[in-house]
């Protein structure tokens, strides 16, 4: 029997702890101030983070959904609204605008997988209060084109970020191209707490009612039983807070390390028919590679299915990943989304043909990218050798 292409393993995600952060974890701990409201490190870094961002506010959250729930709220979404979002995407995109009351509306997306502008366009109604474009794999959305569309239409602009930490579109910071950005905080994202998430904006009134709207209600400087306005405990941490701080110094090294590698990635694959990148939306000016998204053409595989190649890559020593299925195809949303208005053929087609690079993949090393194209290889001399046969 062959062995495989490939039998090291690969870079863990998250990398081992910082010195930092385990003296920020300790110094919470002892303090005894673990929530939000008693301790200093939740404000430290939303402030860090917001001015990491460029922007003048930040507000930490529980996780990257219950941010977009609170970026809607925020921006007026509201019960009988609808909010455009496109069906290449975590259901978590759609099922926080379910959160906030309001019925998504399903756009396709072009052949980068980010939302297609002319979906929009068509689909924007009477009752569309928002926008979501989501950063799909750490390249930018084009949100020239959906500001202009939101401009018409009188929508609000929320960037799903949470792939895009420290992205770029023509030299602008993600968080900067709309009206608030989301950021996640989950495990398998370029920051982790295992958990948690941020809104920021540069407009005081959306910080006012993101902060009231995540503390139960409350108001800034306002008093501790006070409750003006509507509101949930949907607050980090402190020692959520104090795994992230570290980490804001060493994303630019880790985004320039994912970058060299995704770069020796697509030479390994120029030796590969019918496996290519897919390609970021024009006018991306920092990708942070959250994901290389690879789009696999089965006729050149001896016509076999997305999830045989999927399957021999493992064997082989590379655990690709097999991406999202269209959220248009999502039976437990079905009761929720706005049907009927306009297919989703690209973001459908995707589910057969696009397959994932995860970045704790591209943390590794150049010999690893080039693993990943002689698998390639290997698998697709196999399948050859034994056409599919449905």
């Amino acid at each position: 029997m062959t062995p495989p292409v490939r039998t090291e393993g690969w870079p863990r995600w998250p990398p081992p702890a910082t010195a930092e952060q385990r003296e920020r974890l300790l110094r919470v701990l002892d303090s005894g101030r673990w929530g939000a409201t008693a301790g200093t490190e939740t404000d430290s870094f939303a402030a860090a983070f917001a001015r990491s961002v460029g922007v003048a506010h930040g507000v930490c959250t529980a996780n990257g959904t219950v941010a977009l729930f609170l970026a809607l709220r925020a921006l007026g979404v509201a019960p009988g609204d609808e909010v455009i979002v496109p069906a290449y995407t975590f259901v978590a995109s759609a099922t926080a605008v379910v959160l906030a009351g309001a019925t998504p509306v399903l756009a396709d997306v072009t052949d980068t997988l980010h939302i297609d502008p002319d979906a929009v366009e068509r689909l924007a109604g009477e009752r569309t209060k928002a926008v979501m474009p989501v950063h799909v794999a750490g390249a930018p959305a084009d949100t020239e084109a959906l500001r202009d569309v939101a401009a018409r239409r009188g929508l609000a602009v929320v960037e799903d970020a949470a792939q895009a930490h420290g992205a770029h579109r023509h030299g602008r910071p993600a968080g900067t191209l709309g009206d608030a950005a989301c950021f996640s905080f989950q495990s398998s994202k370029a920051m982790t707490a295992g958990e948690g998430g941020i809104v920021v904006t540069d407009d005081r009134r959306v910080y006012e009612s993101l902060w009231s709207l995540h503390n139960v209600g409350r108001r800034i400087q306002g008093g501790w039983y006070e409750h003006p306005g509507l509101g949930w405990n949907l607050r980090m941490t402190e020692f959520q807070a104090a795994l992230l701080h570290p980490q804001l110094a060493l994303l630019d090294g880790q985004l320039a390390h994912r970058a060299a590698r995704a770069a020796a990635l697509g030479r390994a694959l120029d030796q590969v028919e019918g496996l290519d990148p897919v390609p970021a939306p024009a006018g991306t000016t920092r990708h942070t590679w959250h994901l290389a998204m690879l789009r696999y053409d089965a006729p050149a595989f001896g016509g076999h299915p997305k999830r045989a190649f999927l399957d021999a890559m493992t064997a082989e020593g590379i655990p690709l990943d097999t991406g999202y299925r269209s959220l248009s195809r999502e039976e437990s949303l079905a009761p929720y989304v706005a049907r009927g208005r306009f297919r989703c053929p690209v973001a459908e087609a995707a589910e057969e043909t696009v397959v994932w690079v995860r970045q704790a993949m591209l943390m590794a090393d150049d010999e690893a990218m080039a693993d990943i194209g002689r698998a390639a290889r290997v698998v697709q001399r196999s399948f050859s050798r034994e056409p599919f046969r449905d």
